[in-house]
């Protein structure tokens, strides 16, 4: 059977995959684009949140730059800041969307369902049972799969216990009991939005108090302001610098540093502007761990374990577990086991070259999934700009020899020289 062949297939229509088919269709190259577009905010995140990350920081990646969430929200009249207004949800999925209408065009907005190797690189077969091949994949499937939830929880019924990823409007909460399990971003935002709907809440948190971020800096710092708490895409400071700028570098870090500084640099805090909705308003259960749940009389009971040993029993109607994502491979089930297995990973995560190719040649993976390589930029849209100018010139360069060069106003890969003698 004679299939048909691209050169390059992109998994995934979050900002990373987007931004980069924006830059490989401004080429003339080869590719299709499968998945939902914007997907993961779309219908996975809580309506009425708003993201963490600034405006500035909040646009996805086209040759040039020209179509930022500050042109989108100039052209719809939807107020705008480059600091400190909260971009919300609504209108970054919608501005995603628009992205996707204008610079990538058309979108095939389907599941793969298989990807395994083939002589000419590698075999997908869709969801409709279409079946192509291609000769290098980029999986840029973001968050999705990734949802993790504590074993105490998961043996529970999805009657009672859901990850947060699984609401997209909590209207259905009204009037009940909820209990959020968590202490980041995602926890507090949905604790703040199940109140706004009516619902009884309280959080469950391991740690002992819940740092909010600091509000941002005002919107023209000062020179010893700047020098003191350098603005990134990521957040303020020195070590968020080094992360925003240097992820080539990172990546170049022993493993375990690198690992380490993952664990330890960003973590899931809440945005400041939630702070004024919980605080005083949702009870916060803090320092205690849950040592057991089960359901008793159509409720969930929750174990409460303090620090001292205290023990406390909160029953519940429904748990939400904003716990977070972990990324694992195996969680991908679209990869073949055969694929998976050559995989190199370091925990459950693939290990990549400086241009974002795995130990299978022609296999890519961008986003979340390649931030054990090159830090925490690539947990946010931000990362994308970065990710974009190295991929693409390492596709062109490697594959299609007829691709036209990138578009004069795109900005061609930084060194890591040049990311070096940025600090």
């Amino acid at each position: 059977m004679t299939l048909k062949t691209s050169d390059v297939v992109i998994i995934g229509a979050g900002p990373y995959g987007l931004s980069i088919a924006a830059h490989l269709r401004s080429r003339g190259a080869d590719f299709r684009i499968f998945g939902s577009p914007m997907r993961m905010w779309l219908a996975h995140m809580p309506k009425g949140m708003r993201l963490k990350s600034e405006g500035f920081a909040s646009s996805l990646y086209d040759p040039g730059s020209t179509f930022t969430l500050e042109t989108y929200c100039k052209e719809k009249r939807i107020p705008y800041a480059d600091i400190g207004l909260p971009v919300p949800l609504d209108v970054f999925a919608a501005y995603g969307l628009e992205f996707q209408r204008r610079l990538v065009g058309e979108l095939e907005d389907k599941l793969v369902k298989s990807l395994e190797r083939s002589p000419q690189g590698f075999c997908l077969r869709l969801e409709d049972e279409e079946v192509l091949s291609a000769r290098r994949v980029v999986v840029a499937t973001g968050l999705t799969h990734y949802e993790y939830v504590p074993d105490v929880l998961a043996a529970l019924p999805e009657e009672f216990v859901t990850h947060s990823s699984k609401h997209h409007n909590l209207e259905q909460f009204k009037g009940r009991d909820v209990v959020v399990v968590g202490a980041g971003a995602s926890s507090l935002d949905v604790a703040a939005l199940l109140h706004e709907a009516g619902a009884r809440v309280q959080v469950i948190a391991r740690r002992s108090t819940i740092r909010f971020h600091d509000p941002p800096p005002s919107l023209k710092p000062s020179l010893l302001s700047r020098l003191r708490n350098p603005i990134t895409g990521i957040g303020p400071g020195w070590k968020l610098f080094f992360c925003a700028n240097a992820p080539a570098l990172f990546r170049r870090m022993p493993q375990g540093f690198r690992l380490r500084k993952i664990r330890q640099i960003l973590g899931p805090a809440p945005g400041w502007f939630v702070k004024e909705q919980v605080v005083g308003k949702i009870r916060l259960n803090t320092g205690v761990n849950i040592a057991d749940a089960k359901i008793e009389n159509g409720h969930v009971s929750l174990l409460l374990v303090d620090a001292k040993g205290t023990e406390r029993t909160l029953q519940t109607d429904h748990v939400i577990a904003a716990t977070g994502y972990k990324v694992d491979l195996r969680r991908l089930d679209f990869l073949a086991p055969d694929l998976l297995s050559e995989i190199r990973t370091v925990e459950s995560a693939p290990m990549l070259s400086a241009n974002f190719e795995s130990s299978v040649s022609g296999l890519y993976f961008v986003g979340v999934s390649a931030a054990n390589t090159f830090g925490p930029l690539l947990r946010f849209a931000f990362g994308a700009g970065f990710t974009v100018k190295r991929i693409v010139r390492h596709l062109a360069k490697s594959g299609n020899r007829t691709w036209p060069p990138v578009e004069a106003k795109a900005k061609v890969e930084e060194t890591e020289h040049d990311q070096v003698a940025a600090l």
